[in-house]
């Protein structure tokens, strides 16, 4: 192989490298490619991302209000509960010490 053979062999590979990775780089753009209607795809989705965490938001704030509510009420129910047997205990003990005092006024 001569020199002129050599040099020819030589651009030939350059040449087919460079148009092999020139097509691999159109085929990958090719498919990566983002269409106008897929960014106005991807902007309708956004917004309707961004509308779903702000009704979360929203949601989740209700739910704390709503939680702090209830447990405010059962608070409330359950201290006249206690109230409620505190006064049914001494009412009992009222009334199993007048119980007591009619018996013994009946015995005497």
């Amino acid at each position: 192989m001569n020199r002129s053979e050599f040099i020819l062999a030589t651009a030939l590979v350059l040449f087919i490298a460079f148009a092999m990775g020139w097509f691999a780089y159109w085929l990958i753009h090719r498919f990566t490619r983002v269409i106008q209607s897929d960014i106005g795809e991807l902007d309708r989705m956004a917004q309707q991302l961004h509308e779903a965490e702000e009704l979360r938001d929203q949601a989740i704030v209700y739910m704390q209000q709503r939680e702090a509510e209830l447990i405010n009420q059962i608070t409330q129910t359950e201290a006249e509960l206690s109230a409620a047997m505190d006064g049914l205990r001494a009412a009992r003990h009222e009334a199993e010490e007048l119980r007591d005092a009619l018996d013994r006024a009946r015995s005497a």
